[in-house]
């Protein structure tokens, strides 16, 4: 018996000395503490959100109501050359929500088992082009303008090289040349890239200060980097002079009549939104931000940035168009995209506006083409 206590004494005494200096490492490298780290290492991607600190988005006093209109689903869609139920391609790729609307009206609407119209789901980075929306609303404005520089907002960032070179323009665009790369971490230590780095960190002001290496000289390469998107997120904080979860929600949100509040994940609390991911809402409210792509009679996006969100300036992934934080994998669609399978799809000549949220694996090989060609081939099926 006192065997077995020394050694239980030993273990703890041991596993407790290891948490202090990881404990102490996290600390040193703004990382959460380690249980914090290692929870959100291994969490489903749409429990995530909820194990970081984040900033609540106000809903609208005056919500606007969707009319409903039942319209059945294809019976077979075709996935990779075959022909598979529909019931299984929303289970092959791990659907929690899929909405359907055709002309402001929802016709199909579906969730998981252990979701519901009222469940806030990650965007990832569906959340870049919420990003785009506000920093156009400050072009609009006169406020910000494209060729200015990343350091002119702030200098204290300035190395004396390329990175000083950096504009808006080549952020929104994915041609900065930061050299952060979204290559996704694999297990454990994958955490130590740049792309995780940014994801966990509690101070993404000791993350900018670290990572202002060049990979290319601002404009001459198109490469999507996530970290664009955090730069512009630092932008709309510090020209708004406001949160940019109170800019987006006095801004965009309430005056879509989003239903909902939202959240949106930080470093820490009182500081920065992570403004290239980490946007969390219902689909409903997400199927509002569709219809504001789509169809804006409010102003909210002006006609020039509606013109630049819907123009591709660039080819990407899939050899997808890009441009402005936006895809568009097929001529007159415009797509939010994130992660793990999140589709906000908008195709403006048939009115129509289709939200997928999905809880994929990082690695899901070409589940995202074929995604797309699925939701593409919904937009023939007739009421």
């Amino acid at each position: 018996m006192r065997t077995i206590f020394r050694f239980t004494r030993r273990l703890f005494v041991s596993l407790l000395a290891i948490y202090l200096v990881l404990f102490g490492v996290t600390r040193v490298i703004h990382y959460p503490e380690p249980i914090a780290a290692i929870r959100l290492g291994i969490a489903p991607a749409s429990k995530t959100p909820t194990l970081m600190p984040f900033h609540v988005v106000n809903a609208s006093s005056t919500p606007a109501q969707w009319d409903v209109k039942a319209e059945p689903m294809p019976e077979k869609v075709d996935w990779n050359g075959s022909n598979i139920d529909w019931a299984t391609f929303l289970s092959k790729t791990s659907t929690n929500a899929f909405l359907v609307i055709r002309d402001g009206v929802i016709t199909y609407e579906w969730y998981s088992k252990s979701t519901t119209s009222k469940t806030k789901l990650p965007s990832y980075s569906v959340a870049k082009t919420l990003t785009s929306i506000m920093i156009g609303q400050l072009i609009s404005a006169g406020k910000i303008k494209e060729s200015d520089t990343f350091v002119k907002y702030f200098p204290e960032y300035e190395t004396g090289g390329n990175f000083d070179k950096v504009t808006i323009q080549s952020l929104l665009d994915m041609q900065a040349g930061v050299a952060v790369s979204d290559n996704y971490p694999s297990g454990p230590s994958g955490w130590g890239v740049g792309i995780a780095q940014m994801y966990a960190t509690t101070d993404l002001n000791f993350f900018m200060t670290h990572n202002r290496k060049m990979s290319w000289d601002p404009g001459t390469k198109s490469e999507y980097r996530s970290v664009d998107t955090q730069m512009l997120g630092f932008i709309i904080k510090k020209v708004s002079g406001m949160s940019v979860v109170d800019y987006f929600s006095k801004k965009v949100w309430q005056p879509i009549g989003a239903a909902d509040t939202a959240f949106w994940n930080v470093d820490h609390v009182g500081g920065l939104e992570k403004t290239f991911c980490c946007f969390n809402a219902t689909a409903r409210d997400y199927a509002r931000i569709g219809e504001l792509v789509l169809n804006d009679s409010s102003n909210i996006i002006s006609t020039e940035w509606r013109k630049r969100l819907t123009t591709a300036v660039t080819t990407l992934d899939h050899n997808w168009g890009y441009g402005a934080q936006v895809w568009h994998p097929f001529e007159g669609v415009t797509m939010l995209l994130g992660l793990h399978g999140q589709y906000v799809y908008v195709h403006p000549q048939t009115k129509t506006v289709i939200v997928k949220l999905s809880d994929e694996p990082t690695d899901s090989g070409n589940d995202e083409a074929l995604t797309v060609r699925v939701l593409q081939s919904l937009i023939s099926t007739k009421l």
